[in-house]
């Protein structure tokens, strides 16, 4: 290991499992001091569990634990605090805490999309918004030269999902938190630019409870669920660690996927074509035949994430 991380302090929430717990093992593996915030709940949210982090902790000598509810009012602020008062510092955030509540759309129950969004998408938010404050202060003081200039001056990592960028069948809640977390990625790293801190997201492959939670409806899905449980979470921590290291220190506002050893980097939305719409009183025609003529061959499928990654990994 390089030890690119010495020194520096993460936290990761829902790092006491899963991808959660590889990125903490292995920022720990490049010098970083870790801070896991897990509350050990089931993949839908409920029966919190501090024996869980308990346990992670166990692998990760020295790491502070914290079991809150990263979705509960002030949890943000006193996780940050946590960190400050444990380590003194706090350099990297990694908001990967998720829960799944499925459900077809015309069957979801608000509740259960608020409280997604809520654990997904909101307490990132809170997160962010707290440690990056602490960030742009710290940041201040060592551009005064009171203490080593550090490059980056923060990383926040959100892990995200292809659900979200191309969605899946009844995962409005989850597709809809992780494409929210896909725009909060770049609102964030814009105004962070200025303060050397950046901001990434990262759509996961590996095996965990969200891919043995799938319930193949064909072939083609049982095939999917089968090559994405060979796949391990390691290698998402080395990109997290990369970007969090001087040499990703450039790197800001870029989606990303990691499939086992296959790096991908993802387009975002841009126009992709202009059509001038008829001028005067609409005429239902007058469109149909611009749009089908200019539009319409340029439409995107509605091809799942599922269907779009089905082809072997590189492990």
């Amino acid at each position: 290991m390089s030890g690119a991380l010495e020194g520096r302090v993460a936290v990761v929430t829902g790092g006491a499992r899963g991808i959660g717990l590889a990125i903490a093992r292995g920022l720990a593996a490049e010098g970083a001091r870790i801070v896991i915030a897990d509350s050990g709940v089931g993949i839908g949210g409920d029966d919190p569990d501090p024996a869980v982090a308990g346990r992670a902790a166990v692998d990760l000598p020295g790491c502070a634990v914290c079991t809150a509810d990263i979705a509960a009012d002030g949890a943000a602020v006193a996780l940050v605090g946590l960190a400050v008062e444990r380590f003194g510092r706090v350099d990297i955030v990694v908001n990967n805490a998720a829960i799944l509540r499925d459900a077809f759309v015309f069957k979801g129950a608000r509740g259960d999309f608020e409280r997604v969004l809520a654990t997904n998408l909101t307490a990132a938010f809170a997160l962010t918004a707290a440690a990056s404050g602490w960030m742009r202060e710290a940041a201040k003081r060592g551009s005064g030269g009171n203490a080593p200039e550090r490059k980056p001056a923060g990383t926040i990592v959100n892990i995200v999902s292809t659900a979200g960028l191309y969605g899946n069948f009844a995962q409005a809640a989850y597709a809809s938190s992780k494409a929210g977390l896909v725009g909060l990625t770049r609102v964030t790293a814009m105004d962070l630019a200025r303060s050397g801190i950046t901001c990434n997201a990262i759509a996961p492959f590996a095996a965990t409870r969200v891919t043995h939670s799938i319930v193949p409806a064909n072939d083609a899905q049982a095939a999917y669920k089968a090559r994405a449980s060979m796949i391990p979470a390691a290698p998402v921590a080395n990109l997290v660690a990369w970007l969090a290291s001087p040499a990703g220190a450039a790197t800001t506002g870029q989606i990303f996927g990691v499939r086992g050893r296959e790096l991908f980097l993802f387009s975002q939305p841009r126009p992709v074509a202009r059509i001038e719409t008829p001028a005067g009183p609409f005429e239902s025609a007058a469109y149909t035949e611009r749009i089908d003529g200019l539009l319409a061959p340029l439409y995107t499928t509605l091809a799942t994430d599922l269907e779009a990654f089905n082809t072997e990994p590189i492990v």
